[in-house]
């Protein structure tokens, strides 16, 4: 539709409303003076000399005026209007600067807490949800759990600590997670491999398997093996051969000490990732372990790794819990009892 008769069309529209509310004063409303008549709203006529423009004839008019299309009056006083008009002038735009965390601000003595603990304690809330590094940090932990789980240990470090790899019963990761019981039988083809190439009736029985965490055997078994290794040397005690067991769980020792007749099993294993580090090792020990023994026979040293108990410390106090096993012929609850 053309522009300029748009303009002129309202034109009408608006001097016809006029008419009407001149006939029909309201009795609450005076009528404005010439003094008065100050527009609020004006719109030109911008289209007036426009090119090639059409000509639009009306009622009254044949030539266009300069005059506004719309004007809009305030019947009171001008003071209303010069208010808005400072009040623009003096309104100015907040400065723009960088977003930045919130500081955290706790009580001294959660701040004492925070030095001795990883947990997550004093890190705030925004409104009824965690801080969004919070939320980062807490995501990045978990990932780096689930990595633990699902990952594997690498062929160099078995070549490294030069131990052979076998089996369980498991097929896979996902039947190692539901299926427990698998995790605790040797595989038919690692039994036979174990009784041709494993010392019988070791002293001390040094085993190793993933478990739940890979990473934790990548970053800490090297260290506690070669340092409980060290740690049993110096104190006469003769070492069996070490082998690699691939998804193993804690209760294999008994089928491990059955086949061979061990008379000391330390079993280094990843440990179940938390969200505060999924690089964390145990060693569980157990004294002539066989099919059958009780939980309250094992003993374990956990929490190895750089924020627990560092590696090399604890292989050679791994040492001298063995020889105190082997000196009263017991472990777990039953060790306590004899000490006693």
């Amino acid at each position: 539709m053309n522009e300029q008769l748009v303009s002129m069309i309202t034109q009408l529209v608006m001097e016809k409303m006029g008419n009407n509310a001149l006939e029909e004063p309201s009795p609450d409303t005076a009528v404005p003076t010439e003094d008065q008549k100050k527009p609020l709203l004006k719109l030109q006529n911008t289209l007036a000399n426009a090119n090639n423009a059409d000509e639009v004839a009306s009622p009254g008019t044949t030539e266009q005026s300069n005059e506004p299309l719309i004007k809009l009056y305030q019947t009171g006083s001008g003071n209303h209007e010069q208010s808005l008009n400072s009040a623009n002038n003096d309104d100015t735009l907040a400065p723009i600067t960088a977003f930045k965390f919130e500081a955290d601000t706790v009580s001294e003595s959660v701040q004492a807490a925070k030095k001795h603990t990883p947990a997550r304690i004093g890190v705030g809330r925004a409104g009824t949800r965690p801080k969004t590094k919070t939320w980062l940090k807490f995501r990045l932990d978990h990932a780096a759990a689930v990595d633990a789980v699902y990952g594997e240990v690498t062929e160099g470090l078995l070549q490294k600590l030069d131990v052979f790899q076998v089996t369980t019963r498991v097929i896979d990761k996902e039947e190692y997670i539901t299926r427990p019981d698998l995790g605790r039988r040797l595989s038919d083809e690692s039994k036979a491999l174990i009784q041709s190439k494993c010392k019988k009736n070791p002293k001390v029985q040094i085993i190793i398997s993933n478990g739940l965490s890979a990473s934790a055997i990548e970053e800490n078994v090297q260290d506690v093996y070669l340092s409980l290794q060290q740690s049993l040397s110096n104190l006469n005690i003769e070492i069996g051969t070490t082998f690699y067991i691939d998804k193993g769980r804690v209760a294999l020792m008994d089928e491990i000490g059955e086949l061979l007749q061990a008379e000391v099993i330390v079993y280094l294993i990843g440990e179940r990732p938390g969200l505060v580090s999924a690089e964390s090792m145990s060693a569980y020990i157990c004294y002539q372990p066989r099919i059958g023994t009780v939980e309250a026979d094992r003993m374990v040293v956990s929490n190895i790794h750089k924020g627990g108990i560092p590696p090399l410390e604890a292989g050679a106090y791994l040492g001298t819990v063995v020889e105190k096993i082997l000196h009263y012929k017991a472990s777990g609850v039953g060790l306590v009892a004899k000490e006693g």
